[in-house]
């Protein structure tokens, strides 16, 4: 099971994903994965390691410690970190397994700051590259532009860059996260908390310790900070029972299950058939003829089976 999540997760940062957020969440959280990104073997260290977020999904499960936190969107996009040296734009990186990242300082120098009033330090500046929701898979749209060859197709792209953080030697000479946003929004970035974000995709909410000594006293682990954390929403979904499974061939010539199911309404719509992607899917999920599922509308468009419901 971990190669499947290995590979839907990779495909995820190449922003051609095999799962939605829904369906992955739901695996990742069943067979307990967390390994977050993929590996690079040609790319370059980040001077700070992106570290991904521990995902909740209920406000009680936030930690007991984030009594003085900021709280901002968690924008759906692809992630970047961006490095100014002497107040020059230096480097821009993609997130790749949050320790290395592809080079994409060309593309990103159409989207951020040439320079920024911070000349006596080397900074790390990390955000999102976001396109509006109104574009059909905007995330993948997104992140797909990181990965074009053709420079004018990029430019033509309809996306921006959201910065939420920054990273200096000195962690606390940026005192607190507001302060670190204040310091982002002077520098001319879009910020996290002053974006106009409705028009674009969120995936939950960030809950941040603001004080930047505590944050860092909090700690990490191998793979979240312990001071962060997203809230995301689960998805809930309607118990239907799987009738059959068949096989069909799509447009591009792929073999690909389908699930039949005793119909059911969801928001509106009869649904009685969903995407089971392909034979891993189904054995992830434990799906046998006759069982009992949850079926959700990803997107409130392509229904999907979350899991299997004993």
């Amino acid at each position: 099971m971990k190669d499947f999540l290995d590979r839907a997760s990779k495909l995820y940062y190449e922003g051609t994903p095999i799962l939605s957020d829904a369906e992955f969440d739901s695996l990742a959280r069943k067979y307990n994965y967390n390994a977050v990104g993929h590996t690079i073997t040609d790319g370059i260290p980040h001077l700070f390691k992106m570290y991904s977020l521990q995902k909740v999904f209920d406000k009680k499960d936030l930690p007991s410690n984030i009594d003085d936190y900021v709280c901002t969107p968690k924008l759906d996009g692809a992630a970047v970190s961006l490095v100014y040296v002497k107040g020059q734009f230096a480097l821009a990186l993609t997130r790749g397994d949050g320790n290395v990242g592809r080079d994409i300082t060309e593309k990103m120098s159409y989207l951020v700051p040439k320079y920024i009033k911070k000349d006596d330090e080397t900074v790390q500046i990390t955000g999102e590259v976001v396109a509006p929701k109104s574009i059909p898979n905007a995330r993948n749209y997104a992140s797909g532009a990181l990965n074009l060859k053709d420079m004018e197709e990029f430019r033509q792209r309809c996306i921006v860059f959201v910065a939420y953080d920054a990273q200096i030697k000195e962690p606390f000479s940026l005192w607190y996260k507001e302060g670190t946003l204040t310091f982002l929004r002077h520098a001319g970035f879009n910020t996290i908390d002053s974006f106009d974000y409705s028009d674009y995709p969120t995936d939950g909410l960030v809950y941040r310790v603001n004080s930047c000594s505590q944050y860092e006293a909090l700690g990490y682990t191998a793979h979240h900070p312990r001071g962060a954390v997203a809230l995301k929403e689960a998805a809930e979904g309607i118990v239907t029972k799987l009738l059959d499974v068949v096989w069909q061939v799509g447009k591009s010539g792929v073999v690909s299950p389908v699930a039949i199911l005793q119909p059911v309404d969801i928001n509106g719509a009869t649904v009685s058939r969903a995407t089971l992607h392909n034979i891993q899917y189904i054995e992830s999920l434990e799906l046998e003829i006759g069982c009992s599922v949850e079926v959700i509308r990803s997107g409130e468009i392509i229904p999907r089976i979350l899991r299997r419901v004993d």
